[in-house]
């Protein structure tokens, strides 16, 4: 235990990111069955809820907003439609119009990083018109409808938000003929992302802090506070946001419980299929 508190500050960001994403090229790499990438996320969740218990950003974000089987269901979900997309590469990719330029002789670990670079070009593109375009935002709005940040939270989607979120992000690099290898590696590492991004974990980063868009990065764009959640959309790294002016590290107070949600909207429906019917409803 008297490790434990050092390594979920230090430690804990990049055994998720690097540790487990490099073991998990390892397994694909040799050849081993895909079925070991879905045991691999269950430990990369096992591992983000105990560095929650073990290092809490804040303590109260640890409890349960009537939120568990809401935040479980999505979740399931999330990575549900994010197999049936894997399943459907192989038969979108016969139907590409041109032959593949994909770099297929790179080593797997270098494919992978360029698909995340294009994955998160587009998927920070998709972000920020999901909060200026009205129909987008209502299918965000479900996002961003917690009242906590804790890792769940960002598996939390509409499911046509997701489906738009794996067609905008995925169709350039299905299209340049990404091999299926490489596209279980991108969801895995995408999934993993999304649980480091919102966890409730006390981490530390030092200069990383500038490139990485996690930790108090990601909890500025949550804020309910007026003028001041609009900032910081990238997933993997936070160079777009520079690009865009949205990028903020720090802001004059640091978000603590209450301060998590949509502004105004403070008791956001927490059921799962009130979240999926709220985007069609006139209220």
């Amino acid at each position: 235990m008297a490790l434990a508190r050092p390594f979920a500050r230090f430690a804990y960001v990049p055994t998720m990111v690097l540790g487990l994403n490099g073991l998990a090229i390892i397994l694909v790499a040799r050849g081993h069955s895909y079925a070991w990438i879905g045991l691999l996320f269950g430990v990369a969740v096992l591992l983000s809820l105990l560095a929650e218990r073990v290092l809490p950003y804040e303590q109260a974000w640890n409890r349960s907003h009537a939120d568990v089987s809401k935040d479980a269901a999505h979740g399931v979900l999330y990575e549900l439609n994010n197999l049936i997309g894997l399943l459907l590469l192989p038969v979108i990719t016969l139907f590409n119009p041109w032959c593949s330029i994909w770099p297929s002789s790179l080593p797997i670990g270098v494919q992978l990083l360029l698909a995340i670079l294009v994955a998160d070009t587009c998927l920070t593109i998709i972000h920020y018109l999901s909060h200026r375009l009205s129909w987008l935002w209502r299918l965000h709005a479900i996002h961003h409808g917690v009242h906590r940040l804790y890792g769940f939270n960002g598996l939390v989607r509409h499911p046509l938000h997701q489906a738009l979120d794996l067609a905008a992000g995925t169709l350039p690099l299905v299209l340049a003929g990404m091999p299926l290898d490489v596209a279980v590696l991108l969801a895995f590492a995408i999934s993993v992302q999304l649980l480091v991004q919102h966890s409730n974990v006390d981490v530390t980063l030092g200069p990383l802090q500038q490139l990485l868009a996690v930790g108090p990065v990601h909890r500025l764009h949550h804020v309910n506070w007026a003028g001041e959640g609009d900032v910081n959309f990238g997933l993997f790294f936070t160079f777009w946001d520079r690009l865009l002016g949205t990028w903020r590290l720090y802001s004059e107070r640091a978000p603590a419980e209450g301060d998590i949600g949509i502004q105004g909207r403070p008791h956001f429906p927490q059921s799962y299929v009130q979240q999926v019917v709220l985007p069609f409803r006139n209220d």
